[in-house]
């Protein structure tokens, strides 16, 4: 099975660490963040993986090579200028020649992917998202569900007042169909929260959310970075 790990961001919340680091190299429970999720990738069956780099992206290729220490094999994409999420996959739309997943490599997660991907290729949908719950929705992304887990709403990063009830975040993981393509600018940077998704949803067209079970760690600022790390220490984050 194909997925793409999005693995190019700077850092820029997380210097000074990541002047000499890439994004998703920084550490946490003695392994870099990439390796943990590469990891929980291949024990769910995806070992064909595409990772888009460009910071620092040499350290990266040196430490995973082809991948096959990890049972997986590895292709690399490097950006000299960043393409956004959409953009990033967009670029690599000749290699996603059946269903795929998208994972966001600057979240670390323990959760359990068998049962959304499962959904997904069984119903056939465009797109799936994984979601989850916690009590800082203002820094994500937030949807509300009908009663088949059909997104009706989807609002990137909330102001306070636009926070309803009943929110589940986006986990920055996605199971998508080929056909998304045909739903990203064909040129320059492309974001899936900020262009597609409103795009399908002003055209009506569904878009699923699973909530996912388990934990993730975001690791995108100093502030986060240090939490995630305490998590761990602490054991109540099990590392995949």
């Amino acid at each position: 099975m194909k997925a793409m790990v999005l693995a190019a961001g700077r850092g820029k919340r997380l210097r000074p660490l990541t002047d000499t680091c890439p994004k998703p190299m920084i550490p946490l429970g003695g392994k870099p963040l990439l390796e943990h999720v590469i990891t929980l990738l291949a024990r769910h069956g995806f070992d064909e993986l595409v990772l888009n780099l460009h910071h620092l992206p040499q350290l990266i290729q040196n430490y995973f090579g082809d991948g096959r220490s990890w049972k997986v094999h590895l292709t690399y994409s490097y950006e000299e200028e960043l393409l956004g999420t959409a953009g990033a996959v967009r670029r690599m739309s000749a290699f996603f020649d059946q269903p795929f997943l998208v994972y966001y490599g600057d979240n670390l997660c323990n959760v359990e992917l068998g049962d959304f991907w499962e959904a997904h290729t069984l119903q056939g949908e465009l797109v799936s998202m994984g979601l989850h719950r916690n009590d800082d929705p203002c820094r994500s992304g937030i949807v509300r569900l009908d009663e088949r887990s059909r997104i009706l709403e989807f609002i990137e990063k909330p102001r306070p007042e636009q926070v309803f009830p009943d929110y589940q975040i986006n986990c920055g993981i996605y199971a998508l169909q080929p056909q998304i393509f045909d739903w990203i600018p064909p040129q320059g940077p492309s974001d899936f929260s900020v262009d597609v998704f409103p795009r399908l949803l002003s055209a009506r067209l569904p878009i699923y959310g699973h909530r996912l079970r388990g934990q993730l760690l975001s690791s995108d600022t100093l502030e986060r970075y240090a939490a995630a790390q305490a998590q761990i220490a602490s054991g109540r984050f099990t590392l995949p």
